[in-house]
């Protein structure tokens, strides 16, 4: 009589099994994502990058047309690109903080606005100090909330492997933008103007907002998934590695004012003699490319004879081995000692500084090229080695830590971009600029070297927002 039973054991053979009545083996394992949400945020991450780093290619081609429509001297618009640089920079930390307070997406958003209104206003100016509000004020607030913090706020949050590489690649979103925007803005600020230019650049950052609302969610747990990479339940962690602020559960979320979050990190960082070695490198790394370089090689070339398209196309290509460095530096970070990588870094970039004066010229000679691709490599391939030292030295509060090391990054490129141009007024070229940046490239490689290869073995406790 026991024939039924068989057959509908029989039967069931075809059908998948409940976990009940599995008797202790393995149930068919659900069918995996395809692709991590992380891997979404990050490519629409890079793409608000690419958006927001239009304005990083602007001041060195807009120089000379407004120069000539409002007869403005080059220390006065050098005034306005270093307050840009330096709220670039200030405004970093406390962005890191705000995205822990009240998400990455919002953030993010509000920062893509403020740099297309910052853009799209400079149409109208007519006397010097309202571009030290719009490009200074406005757009410096909204592309120090899009700074480097946020490529490592995304990486610390989403991502618990690869982060190294994660970083290199979102950091190349910025040299990504420049590639894009630069022979563009080069183009219309000929012909028909500089002011389409300027709407160029809104259009950029505004065009990214709609993608970032969508797409770019605050946390894992926001779509209901571990960091990309992660074995075990944060919380399960979080004894041995405190993760992002943004991924803890909620009843250890920094509450209160973001502002004090960031300071308080700073004062406990202070206290750490990494943290000045990295900012004091981050200094010179900021002096060298983005207050040098992006502000001042295409004055410079100009000054030598090249046509200004010319000097734009260079420092475009600048931009496209800039995008390969930064990959190839995020994957040295995950397997080498990062001290080393800065300094290695640091002094070919110095090398490179000390030959510019002798390599410009009015046309382009096959050394200039080869100075164009090393810088290009080297441009900010020491983001990914300076984030990862500043997750393993401070925890979960690195990339608050990151923030600051970073605004000393554009304090760095604030006081080379003002001090350029008032060398360049006085003695009518920029000659000792590049030799004095050559020597600083020297200084920042031996500074990176002495961090202590031990850096972050002891992690210390986070700041809560409320200490004193």
């Amino acid at each position: 009589m026991s024939s039924p039973e068989v057959s509908e054991a029989d039967a069931s053979k075809d059908l998948p099994p409940r976990v009940e009545e599995t008797g202790g083996r393995k149930p068919r394992i659900p069918r995996r994502r395809p692709l991590h949400p992380a891997w979404i945020v990050a490519a629409v991450a890079f793409l608000a990058l690419v958006g927001a780093a239009g304005f990083r290619a602007a001041p060195g081609v807009l120089m000379v047309p407004l120069q000539q429509e409002f007869g403005w001297s080059t220390t006065v618009l050098s005034a306005a690109v270093s307050i840009n640089l330096v709220l670039f920079g200030l405004t970093a930390p406390f962005a890191a903080a705000l995205m822990e307070r009240f998400g990455i997406r919002s953030v993010t958003a509000f920062a893509l606005m403020l740099i297309g209104a910052g853009s799209a206003l400079t149409v109208l100016v007519n006397q010097s100090w309202q571009i030290l509000l719009t490009w200074g004020l406005l757009i410096g607030l909204g592309t120090g909330s899009m700074a480097l913090v946020f490529a490592a706020t995304i990486a610390n949050t989403w991502f618990s492997k690869s982060r190294g590489l994660v970083i290199g690649i979102l950091t190349a979103g910025s040299a990504a933008g420049q590639l894009v925007f630069l022979p563009f803005i080069a183009m219309l600020a000929q012909d028909p103007g500089w002011r389409q230019a300027s709407l160029l650049i809104a259009a950029g950052a505004l065009a990214v907002v709609p993608l970032v609302l969508k797409f770019l969610k605050n946390s894992p747990a926001d779509v209901g998934v571990l960091p990309y990479g992660a074995e075990a339940p944060v919380a399960n962690a979080e004894p041995a590695s405190s993760p992002p602020a943004a991924t803890r559960p909620a009843a250890e979320e920094p509450s209160g004012n973001a502002a004090v979050r960031a300071l308080q990190v700073l004062k406990r960082a202070s206290k750490v003699r990494t943290f000045w070695a990295l900012a004091a490198g981050f200094f010179i790394c900021g002096a060298t490319t983005n207050g040098l370089i992006g502000t001042h090689f295409i004055p410079s070339a100009h000054d030598h004879g090249m046509p200004e398209t010319t000097a734009a196309g260079l420092l475009a290509v600048v931009g496209i081995f800039d995008i390969v460095g930064t990959i190839a530096s995020g994957w040295l970070t995950d397997r080498f000692n990062p001290r080393i990588l800065l300094a290695v870094y640091y002094q070919f970039r110095g090398i490179g500084l000390l030959v510019l004066p002798l390599l410009l010229s009015a046309t382009v000679q096959p050394s200039m090229i080869v100075f164009v691709v090393i810088y290009g490599l080297d441009w900010v391939a020491t983001v990914p080695p300076t984030a990862a030292i500043c997750r393993q030295a401070f925890g979960a509060d690195g990339s608050v830590v990151f923030g600051w090391v970073f605004a000393a990054h554009q304090l760095g490129a604030a006081a080379a971009a003002l001090a350029a141009g008032a060398l360049r007024d006085a003695t009518g070229h920029y000659t000792y600029a590049w030799l004095g940046a050559a020597a600083m490239c020297t200084i920042a490689a031996v500074i990176s070297a002495s961090i202590r290869k031990d850096a972050g073995s002891r992690k210390p406790q986070p700041v809560e927002a409320g200490s004193a």
